[in-house]
C-alpha cells in the first residue's frame, strides 16, 4: 500500500499521512515528482514522452510526461524523481543531473474503469537535458506501454487543444516553457 505525505498548499508535510486509494478517493492534496527528458534537436527542444500503460488508474494508453510519481511519505522530491525515473525507464541518473524548474497544482475529477478519481496533486517540476535512444530503455511495463520523443511546441499546441492522444498536464508543459525560456 502507498503511503503518502499529506500536504499543505505549498507542498509542505503536515505531518499526517494518507493512502493512495483515500488520496484519489476523497482529493486529499499530496505531492508528485516529474521529470522532463529533454534534447535539442536542429535548435528546437524535444521532450521524451511515456505511453501510459492500459492498467493506469487514470488516464490509461495516453502519453505523458515523461516520467512521473507520487512521493512516498517520509521521502524527498529530488529522491523519489531520482527513483522514478530508473523505476519507469530505466534510466539512471544522478541528483545533480537533474534541474528544479518550478512546480505547479494539479487538482480534477474524472472517472476511470468506472471509477470516480478525485486528484489533489503539487507536482514538483524537474529536467533531466540527455540524448537517449528510446530503444534502449528498460519501460516498467506496468506503468509504462512505450515512448517517444516530440517536439515540445508541438505537443504543447495539442495538449491546448485537448488531443486525446496526450494527457499531459499543460501547466507542466508551461512549467517546462518557461525554465526553458520559451
Amino acid at each position: 500500500m502507498e503511503i503518502f505525505d499529506i500536504v499543505d498548499a505549498c507542498g509542505n508535510p503536515t505531518g499526517q499521512t494518507v493512502d493512495r486509494e483515500t488520496a484519489h478517493r476523497e482529493g486529499i492534496r499530496h505531492r508528485t515528482a516529474h521529470i522532463w527528458v529533454i534534447r535539442e534537436r536542429d535548435g528546437r527542444y524535444q521532450v521524451l514522452l511515456q505511453k501510459r500503460s492500459m492498467n493506469k488508474d487514470s488516464f490509461p494508453g495516453r502519453y505523458d510526461t515523461s516520467s512521473a510519481g507520487h512521493i512516498q511519505a517520509g521521502d524527498g522530491i529530488l529522491e523519489s524523481a531520482v527513483r522514478e525515473l530508473g523505476e519507469e525507464l530505466g534510466i539512471h541518473a544522478a541528483p545533480g543531473e537533474l534541474e528544479r524548474a518550478g512546480s505547479f497544482d494539479i487538482a480534477y475529477e474524472k472517472e476511470f474503469h468506472h471509477r470516480r478519481f478525485c486528484d489533489n496533486e503539487i507536482a514538483f517540476v524537474h529536467v533531466l537535458r540527455r540524448e537517449i535512444d528510446e530503444k534502449s530503455l528498460v519501460l516498467q511495463k506496468e506503468e509504462v506501454e512505450d515512448v517517444a520523443w516530440f517536439d515540445l511546441e508541438e505537443t504543447y499546441r495539442e495538449c491546448l487543444k485537448h488531443n486525446q492522444k496526450f494527457c499531459v498536464p499543460v501547466p507542466g508543459l508551461e512549467v517546462l516553457r518557461t525554465y526553458l525560456g520559451l
